[in-house]
């Protein structure tokens, strides 16, 4: 199954970006099969990685790395290559390239050719995680790696502590245990899950709070393996007191009018506006 070339442009060849499996090979779709098939070259992270991919399914295409050392020089390469009419595949050594991975300058300078990259889906170990955890996932936020030391860490964490959606990270497992402590201390003890060696024999995922799977790396170790944290959003906000509600609208309504006062408490106290309206009138129908 060949892939659709784009034409008309200042270049003719075909771009095509592959998710490649996780863990287990046979996720790799014959979609993505085909394109590794039909394409004239892969650049991958890492040749060696990717080669077995390739053994695999007995695919003879040649691979060449494309990493964050070499891709400067190479992109002028690949975009030649392109324009000779060349069909180039650009793959990742597992899940969807350019997530927590190097490629996106590349992409972008490839559709300055005026070529429409193409992009067969795969395996991502961030959404894998997600559908593991038990955690909401109607809203999620993918995070990647954190800073390596606590305080950075513990910084960056701080800064995504609103966001009302499940957090997602990749981390190493030396740094698991602290990154799960620092977690706990920044976003507040919330339910998480930790994944590791997912789609592989020994995948595990370990639910819990966040002080307790942080418990349980210290105690036990670092685990073997990639691994995804997920970790649920905040708690939604106590509705404010009826006392509380009103004290904020007769303080804003000093002020403004009614109008924007209801707008303001609405905002700051996340309470329904019919309610707080209905609050204003009558505070307002009080004091006349």
């Amino acid at each position: 199954m060949s892939s659709t070339r784009v034409t008309g442009g200042p270049a003719s060849g075909r771009f095509t970006i592959v998710g490649t499996p996780i863990g287990n090979l046979s996720d790799l779709s014959p979609r993505g099969q085909a394109a590794l098939m039909d394409a004239d070259v892969i650049y991958c992270e890492d040749t060696r990685v990717t080669g077995k991919l390739c053994a695999h399914f007995g695919i003879k295409t040649p691979c060449r790395a494309y990493h964050e050392h070499n891709a400067e020089a190479l992109r002028p390469r690949i975009l030649e290559a392109l324009a000779q009419g060349q069909a180039v595949t650009l793959v990742s050594d597992a899940g969807m390239p350019l997530i927590s991975d190097p490629g996106y300058k590349l992409v972008q300078a490839v559709i300055g050719t005026g070529i429409e990259p193409q992009v067969v889906p795969g395996p991502t170990a961030a959404t894998t995680a997600l559908v593991l955890a038990g955690l909401p996932s109607d809203r999620f936020f993918f995070a990647g790696f954190l800073p390596p030391k606590s305080g950075a860490r513990r910084k960056a964490l701080g800064e995504l502590a609103q966001i009302p959606a499940s957090l997602i990270f990749y981390e190493g497992p030396s740094r698991l245990a602290a990154m799960l402590n620092d977690a706990a201390e920044a976003l507040g003890d919330r339910s998480a899950a930790v994944s590791r060696e997912l789609t592989k024999l020994y995948e595990e995922t370990r639910r819990g709070r966040l002080s307790e799977l942080a418990e349980h790396y210290q105690t036990q170790g670092a685990p073997k393996g990639e691994i995804v944290v997920v970790v649920g959003p905040p708690a939604p906000a106590e509705a404010p007191s009826e006392g509380d509600l009103d004290a904020m609208l007769e303080d804003a309504m000093r002020e403004n009018s009614l109008k924007d006062a209801v707008a303001y408490v609405t905002n700051i106290s996340g309470t329904k506006k019919k309610l707080v309206y209905e609050r204003a009138l009558k505070l307002k129908e009080q004091s006349q």
